[in-house]
């Protein structure tokens, strides 16, 4: 049964609920707590889609994502990206002039920095910016400003004073689509190829890493993204999450694909979906 719900972690206006918003505007955006939270939502039927962020520009990974995706029951249906953009909110009939403070997540504040010297603005770090959006609806503080998505300020009733404060165009979040089901979608029904992602870990023997990776050279398939982490707070239990150009139902990536489980212990598909026009 179809709840036409998609959940995000955080508050509205979210850089989160401005993902929901582009990939999929059809749906009703879902806040959660937590991106456990958003996870259990969606298994539990209480939305069709989650929507995760996985990694950023600026930043690198999501911390905490990698670990999450293999074990949430859920496969990645699709991508979107957000290009970071911060603008200073305010109450109605407050000038920039009238700031001394801004609230923001913690990430926000150093991306921003050489506009808050400029302004003379203190900044003070959030649990979530577009919470401390809709906290500064509430309580109108003087003096008091946001850092946030200018979504945020049109949902809260905040005005948007400025926009794009930070101090480097190119800061962009890329977000993965989660669902309880596979995608069905085939190379053929996506002009800009597939991307396959999974995850594994490699035998215990010598060179594995390397021998592993040989099948995706030999066989012409482009790997993306390799990246380690370390599990069960082991420093020799290692998992690797990938992405490949590709379907799995490819011959070369069948191939690829199949040397690979000859040198792991550990292959999990997390999904394969359709690239996205910003990745290129």
């Amino acid at each position: 049964m179809k709840t036409g719900k998609i959940a995000f972690q955080g508050a509205l206006g979210a850089y989160s609920h401005e993902a929901c918003v582009n990939a999929r505007p059809n749906l009703e955006p879902l806040p959660c707590q937590t991106f456990e939270d958003v996870i259990d939502t969606v298994n539990a039927g209480e939305a069709d889609l989650g929507m995760l962020p996985i990694d950023n520009s600026t930043y690198g990974r999501v911390a905490d994502m990698h670990r999450l995706l293999p074990d949430s029951g859920l496969r990645i249906v699709d991508e979107t990206f957000v290009r970071v953009r911060i603008s200073l909110l305010a109450p109605k009939g407050v000038d920039i002039s009238d700031i001394h403070t801004v609230r923001a997540h913690l990430v926000l504040l150093p991306q921003s920095a050489a506009f808050l010297k400029a302004h003379n603005i203190n900044g003070i770090a959030a649990v979530d910016s577009a919470g401390a959006a809709e906290a500064l609806a509430q309580d109108l503080t003087p003096g008091e400003g946001v850092l946030a998505s200018s979504l945020a300020g049109h949902i809260h009733g905040l005005n948007v004073l400025v926009e794009g404060v930070e101090d480097h165009g190119h800061n962009t979040t890329r977000f993965v689509v989660m669902g309880r089901e596979d995608n069905p979608s085939t190379a053929s029904d996506a002009g800009l190829g597939m991307v396959t992602s999974f995850v594994f870990r490699v035998r215990n023997i010598p060179a594995a890493l390397y021998k592993a990776m040989g099948g995706f050279a030999t066989n012409g398939v482009n790997m993306t993204k390799l990246e380690s982490y370390m599990v069960d707070g082991s420093f020799m239990a290692t998992r690797f999450y990938a992405e490949i150009e590709g379907h799995p139902d490819d011959p070369a990536v069948a191939r690829a694909m199949e040397e690979l489980r000859y040198f792991t212990s550990e292959l999990v598909v997390l999904g394969c979906y359709a690239a996205a026009q910003k990745r290129h």
